[in-house]
C-alpha cells in the first residue's frame, strides 16, 4: 500500500490574493508555570489544502459540518490534462462512472465543463490551483458545482501522482456554519509498495 499526502503544509501555502494568512500564538508554553505547549491559530477557512462547502457560493447551502462524508471517502480517479478542461473533457472523465475526481495538471475549467461535471453526476472533484475557474469565471464555476453539491478540494498536491484509480479519504472538519475547511486529503494506492524509508 502507498500513501500521496495531497496537503500543502498550511502556514508556508500560498494565500489567495485578498484572502486572510494563517498565523499561530503560542498560548501555553511548557514550563515552570505551565505543563504543556498550547497554541491558538488563526486562519481563513480556505487556507492551505481545503475544502469548499455548497456555503462558501450557495446561500443557505450545506455547511462543512454537513458535508456528505460518503463524497469525500471512496474510489477515486486521477486525470492529468492542461489548458482548457471543458464539456467534452468532463465528458470523457466521468464515462466510467466516476464519482470522485482530481485533476492534475495546470488547468481551466470552464463554466461548460463544470456544468457537465455536475449534470454528470460527480461527487468530489479536486484541482491543484488554489480556487477553480479565472478570476473572472471563479464564482460562476463554483456556483455550477457547489448547486449540484460537489465537494471541492482545492490547492491538493499532485505532482507525484501517475494518473490512475485510487482510494480517497479527504475528510473535512466538522465545523458547523462554515463554508470551507483546510484538510489534509491522503490517496492511497492499495496495491502500491510503500517506500523502504517510510516510518
Amino acid at each position: 500500500m502507498k500513501i500521496y499526502d495531497l496537503s500543502k503544509e498550511l502556514f508556508s501555502a500560498a494565500v489567495y490574493p485578498g484572502d486572510p494568512a494563517p498565523t499561530k500564538t503560542p498560548f501555553y508554553t511548557i514550563g515552570a508555570e505551565k505543563p504543556c505547549n498550547l497554541t491558538v491559530l488563526t486562519l481563513g477557512s480556505h487556507n492551505g489544502t481545503h475544502m469548499d462547502a455548497p456555503l462558501h457560493f450557495i446561500p443557505n447551502g450545506r455547511d462543512m459540518a454537513n458535508v456528505e462524508l460518503k463524497k469525500c471517502v471512496g474510489p477515486c480517479t486521477v486525470v492529468e490534462h492542461s489548458g482548457l478542461f471543458g464539456k467534452r473533457d468532463a465528458e470523457t472523465a466521468l464515462a466510467a462512472g466516476t464519482k470522485r475526481l482530481l485533476i492534475k495538471g495546470e488547468i481551466e475549467l470552464t463554466v461548460e465543463g463544470a456544468k457537465a461535471l455536475a449534470e454528470g453526476g460527480l461527487w468530489f472533484l479536486g484541482v491543484e490551483h488554489t480556487t477553480v475557474g479565472t478570476h473572472e469565471t471563479s464564482p460562476f464555476v463554483h456556483r455550477a458545482l457547489l448547486s449540484a453539491e460537489i465537494v471541492l478540494l482545492e490547492s491538493a498536491v499532485l505532482r507525484d501522482v501517475p494518473a490512475g484509480e485510487y482510494f480517497l479519504s479527504s475528510a473535512p472538519l466538522k465545523m458547523a456554519g462554515l463554508d470551507g475547511s483546510p484538510c489534509r486529503p491522503l490517496l492511497i494506492d492499495l496495491e502500491g509498495e510503500e517506500p523502504e524509508n517510510a516510518d
